[in-house]
Parts: structure tokens; sequence; C-alpha cells
């Protein structure tokens, strides 16, 4: 495990993020902060065993697939097909930040990162390293919270599980996360949006950007 810590905005910045792009490219599994909590994540690449390894490190099932982390709002239009307007404004409104969005999945999205309903969750993180790291990856990250599964999210490197830090090849540490809250699910696939998950972002605010 190569543990990496974030000192600086800019040029520092994107150079961590190429470093640890490098090691994703070629299978790696890295612990990384966001703006709601820490995340493991992979990249999202067709055949890359590392989408399988995050299941089974975390104790996963298969079946909940994991979202995907793009690194700008204008991928959304890549990477989802037939996004309904109001899914649009609350990515409008909301992104980047704290909001998942469920869509369906474009064929840009590999086969192995769908859900079998053939959609997939996207987000674009208020984070700077995150999104560098998806710049400099080229491809989105699929990224779960760094937490063994029915167990608390961490909100920073010292809550880790320390099996599980010790388990990924990298642990990125960016100081506490922000908002310590997991992101908002919402479900944009049918006629009306449902808001699966709370988080982060109050109902009231997500159903106010609607308005």
């Amino acid at each position: 495990m190569r543990a990496l810590r974030l000192g600086g905005q800019g040029s520092a910045l994107e150079e961590a993020a190429r470093e640890v792009a490098a090691g994703l490219a070629s299978g790696d599994v890295a612990i990384i902060p966001t703006d709601s909590v820490y995340g493991i994540g992979c990249a999202a690449l067709g055949g890359n065993p590392a989408h399988a390894r995050i299941f089974e490190l975390k104790g996963r099932e298969r079946s909940q697939t994991l979202p995907l982390v793009l690194g700008s709002a204008d991928d959304l239009a890549r990477y989802a097909e037939e996004v309904a307007p109001s899914a649009l404004r609350l990515a409008k409104r909301f992104w980047p930040g704290a909001l998942t969005l469920v869509v369906r999945a474009s064929d840009a999205v590999p086969a192995g990162y769908r859900a079998p309903d053939g959609t997939v969750g996207l987000r674009v993180p208020d984070h700077a390293f995150v999104r560098a790291l998806c710049r400099a990856l080229g491809a989105p990250l699929a990224l779960t919270s760094a937490n063994l599964h029915g167990e608390p999210p961490a909100r920073g490197v010292e809550e880790l599980d320390p099996q599980l830090a010790a388990s990924v090849d990298w642990v990125v540490d960016g100081g506490p996360a922000p908002l310590g809250v997991a992101s908002s699910v919402v479900d944009a696939t049918g006629r009306a949006l449902r808001i699966l998950r709370a988080g982060a972002l109050r109902e009231e605010d997500l159903l106010a950007a609607l308005s």
C-alpha cells in the first residue's frame, strides 16, 4: 500500500492525480477523499480486475453496482442517455456536489458497471483532486464508500478500517471530508424523480431546484 498526503493545489494537485491515475490505469485500487466521505474505487474500464476486487474487499454483493464518478458535468451527456429535463436541472444546480443521479446508462458505460436494469449512478464530486484524477485517467472512477459493507463510512483516514486500508494499493489522505455525510441519491429513470437517499442534500433543497 502506498500512502499519499495531499498538500497543495494547482500543479501539485495535478501531479498527485497523475501519479495515482497511472496506478489505477494498471489495475490498482485506491482509497481517496471526496467532498462527502472517503471512497474506495478503481478505473471504470472494461475488464479491469480491480472492479471485482472492490466487492471482495468490502464484502459487498455484486448485485449492488458501484456509482461512477465523473470529472465534469459535461460528461453526463456521454455516460447517460435520455436524461430527463428535471434531472438536468438538478445536475446544473448541484454538480459539482454531493448528488448521485441514477440514469439510463449509455453504451459508453462498460457492461460490467451497469446495473441489471441498464442503469448507472453518476456523480461529480465537489473535490478538486477527484475531478483531476478522472481527467488524468481519461475515464470515470467506480467509487463507493471506503468501509466494510454495513459499517459507517469513513470521514477521514483515521476512521478507515485498518484491514481495508492495508488491502488497497493507494491511500490518499486529503484531510477530513468537508461534509462527512454520503451523497444524496435521486432516481431519474422514471417520469417522476424519486429520492432514494436524502444524504448530504436536504429533500426540500432538491425539490426547490425543480420548481
